[in-house]
């Protein structure tokens, strides 16, 4: 199995190529590090077939039912035809999004413990499928101060990385539109919980453009890209930024609500995705789309095929 590195020499993904590495590689850059969140319906690997469609070159996929607390380990089948299908289809990144019942902050008793067993368990299933990238809610403080909440999530996170310490998984926090009490909102509250993390190799950031916009930063101008990555910069760090999900708003700047559009048809239009994938910074930062989708994936497609039209050509033949 061959392990993808970052720029400090630190596992990224974890992938069985199946022909030449130079045409795997040189199909990443053309394409752009560009997938979809990916239905599992009738078997994990189905989620890679799937992918073939739109030639996807990243992928996210829930590792169980999202709406359940816990799952059946994975059996030695269901692993084989995992690795056998990603040997088939080398993607240059994969990431697994947890469980939406998980929150690391809830002041329920039961709910609280629940979700630290629930995040273990998913930082375990990626473990085994080889997938670094676990991407996280961070949660809701459902009453507690913001502070104090933020802080719980960070615990939850170092218990959680040392109960997988021999793992090489990453604990990857959404940035969130802030409906309600969640948290993640803020690219300050993030910073908090980053700060807080013991291993810093194991903890990223996924910035939502949908998300992000709900929340008040307008990505919808070349100006306010410009100072939102700006603002990343100084209170997060890009360093920190390992995913992105590239979501158009149905609802209007800093309305608080989460809602996806396809890409160019909502409330951003199309300047801040093409800002996104002309960004040399992020060339090789992998994107997937989670937006309304059929069974045939026609809207993946044609989503797809127009985030890759704004790769300006030279970063495609130089890779970046």
């Amino acid at each position: 199995m061959y392990v993808r590195k970052d720029s400090e020499g630190k596992g990224q993904h974890a992938y069985r190529p199946s022909w030449n590495h130079c045409v795997t590689h040189n199909r990443w850059i053309c394409y752009g590090m560009l997938g979809a969140h990916t239905s599992i319906a009738g078997g994990l690997h189905r989620a890679i077939s799937r992918s073939r469609v739109f030639n996807g070159t990243a992928l996210q996929i829930f590792s169980k039912n999202n709406n359940r607390w816990s799952a059946p380990d994975f059996t030695r089948e269901q692993l084989a035809e995992w690795h056998a299908a990603a040997k088939d289809f080398p993607l240059a990144a994969i990431a697994i999004h947890d469980s939406y019942l998980i929150n690391l902050c809830s002041p329920n008793d039961e709910t609280f413990a629940r979700s630290l067993d629930a995040f273990v368990d998913e930082h375990r299933r990626a473990e085994q499928l080889g997938i670094r990238l676990l991407n996280f809610h961070p949660g809701a403080a459902c009453g507690r101060p913001a502070g104090q909440a933020l802080d719980l999530v960070a615990r939850q996170i170092n218990r959680a990385h040392s109960a997988t310490r021999a793992s090489n998984t990453m604990s990857v926090i959404e940035t969130t539109a802030g409906q309600g009490s969640t948290l993640g909102w803020r690219f300050e509250e993030i910073a908090a919980i980053i700060r807080q993390i013991d291993d810093a190799s194991r903890i990223g950031v996924c910035l939502d453009t949908c998300h992000v916009f709900a929340a008040g930063y307008d990505i919808s101008t070349e100006t306010g890209y410009t100072e939102t990555m700006q603002q990343f910069e100084e209170v997060i760090g890009l360093r920190h930024l390992v995913l992105f999900h590239l979501n158009d708003s149905k609802a209007t700047l800093g309305s608080r609500v989460d809602r996806h559009e396809h890409i160019g048809r909502g409330r951003i239009g199309e300047t801040a995705f093409r800002m996104v994938m002309a960004d040399r910074r992020f060339a090789s930062v992998p994107k997937v789309i989670e937006t309304p989708k059929g069974p045939d994936l026609r809207e993946d497609i044609e989503n797809i095929t127009l985030l890759r039209s704004f790769i300006p050509k030279d970063m495609q033949t130089a890779g970046a």
